[in-house]
């Protein structure tokens, strides 16, 4: 049973080690590159990780944001790491103002497109077929 500790503990290590090497950001990994890590924890297992663990793991606190990022609390989808964010909140406004009423031009578009097909009436000359 102690053989069995003895091997399990030092996979269980490494594998978690390994994987939290992985999926942490490159710009927050301590003192040497993702790489790196990644083989050393690899070649060498045990003191590998521990090294992981003491030197190299991400610090806990929350990153600051970059020049043009922003959190985004209207939208939480959007509120990702290094996510660009517009600077200027007014054209941020105006551009989503056009998106919608472009939007609203397809969409009522399309409904005309289905009167004149339910209808069976061709298109005025000079307007688009499809």
């Amino acid at each position: 049973m102690l053989r069995l500790l003895l091997f399990l503990v030092p996979v269980v290590l490494c594998v978690f080690c390994v994987v939290q090497a992985i999926t942490s950001r490159d710009d927050e990994i301590r003192n040497l590159p993702k790489l790196w890590w990644i083989v050393l924890i690899l070649f060498f297992p045990f003191v590998g990780s521990v090294a992981w663990l003491v030197a190299g793991r991400p610090l806990t606190t929350p990153r600051r944001l970059g020049p043009h990022e922003r959190s985004a609390s209207a939208f939480p989808e959007y509120d990702r790491p290094g996510r660009f964010a517009a600077a200027d909140p007014e054209a941020d406004e105006e551009f989503l103002r056009k998106v919608r009423e472009r939007a609203e031009e397809q969409r009522r578009k399309y409904r005309e497109q289905k009167q004149r097909e339910a209808g069976g009436t061709d298109p005025a000359p000079g307007e688009p077929t499809s």
